[in-house]
């Protein structure tokens, strides 16, 4: 497989500036969109061409085009390899993002292993010391937090580890927003809620959550418990006319245990706006609460 040109860095453009990819294809699904964005948004950040593409990968601009558009057949992982290789792109995310869309996109776990091995990579990638530290510090009430509203540990799990290789990806971006965390916190939530039940109003649907609290639980009588299960189902549908912010702050704080203090590291957000956050969202869910009450 072609290197990249040593005589020009990924990354730099060249001195023509080509077309952009044309749009990824409505057939691509979202595990594969999740790699397949960032490297289509270094392409074209980098500026350079597809025909400087072709002389860096070796494939040629027909096969780049459709891995860009994600178009026809999954792309293997040798040309996505290259392609990533080419564009300074770290390795390591990008394979375990490849990965999971490609049994999304029901390829043999054989058929995974057996791509993988094909490609003899040139190194491991380094992973930036703060991205490190802020997986660290953040993967439990991350987790907390999508558990939530996906309600098994296991979806949960695998949609921060995604997080936190698309936050990877676009690191760049990241230590360039005003505040890295709250950065990394909004592209956390938007995954959540992406892959959330939605009630009919588009709302996160958050009822099910009802069913795994820990109060309900120590209640063995089932008539009293069905009856506290349901007053917490309606409790949780409340929280979510909540603006986004106050509701959560609201799901960290009630459903997830997090103690006030370490709420603001986790949102992003200063202790006071945080605060004056949770404040109006107290009093927003007893407003909330009152009229839903007075309707019925």
């Amino acid at each position: 497989m072609p290197s990249p040109d040593p005589e020009q860095p990924a990354g730099e453009p060249s001195s023509r500036r080509g077309r952009p990819p044309e749009p990824i294809c409505e057939e691509a699904g979202t595990a594969h969109r999740t790699w397949l964005e960032p490297v289509r948004f270094r392409l074209t950040a980098s500026g350079l061409t597809l025909d400087d593409l072709v002389s860096r990968s070796g494939y040629s601009k027909t096969r780049l085009s459709e891995l860009l558009r994600g178009k026809g057949y999954y792309s293997g992982w040798e040309i996505t390899y290259s392609v990533i290789r080419a564009l300074g792109i770290p390795v390591d995310p990008v394979r375990r993002l490849w990965t999971a869309a490609a049994l999304e996109a029901e390829k043999d776990p054989a058929w995974i292993r057996s791509r993988i091995s094909d490609v003899q990579p040139l190194g491991s990638d380094e992973q930036p010391v703060a991205h490190l530290g802020l997986t660290q510090a953040m993967w439990q009430p991350y987790t907390a937090y999508a558990q939530a509203f996906l309600q098994t540990e296991r979806r949960a799990q695998q949609l921060v580890a995604q997080t936190f290789d698309i936050l990877w990806l676009t690191w760049n971006e990241a230590t360039l927003s005003p505040h890295t965390p709250r950065y990394a916190w909004q592209l956390l939530r938007s995954r959540v809620h992406a892959a959330t039940a939605k009630r009919p109003d588009g709302r996160p649907d958050l009822r099910p959550a009802a069913f795994s609290t820990a109060s309900q639980a120590q209640i063995w009588d089932l008539a009293k418990r069905l009856a506290q299960i349901d007053l917490l189902a309606q409790f949780f549908d409340t929280i979510t006319r909540l603006p986004a912010d106050q509701m959560d702050i609201t799901v960290l704080r009630n459903l997830c245990g997090v103690a006030p203090p370490a709420v603001p590291g986790i949102v992003g957000l200063s202790p006071a706006i945080v605060h004056s956050l949770e404040r109006h969202a107290r009093g927003a869910l007893r407003q909330l609460r009152t009229n839903t009450d007075s309707q019925e």
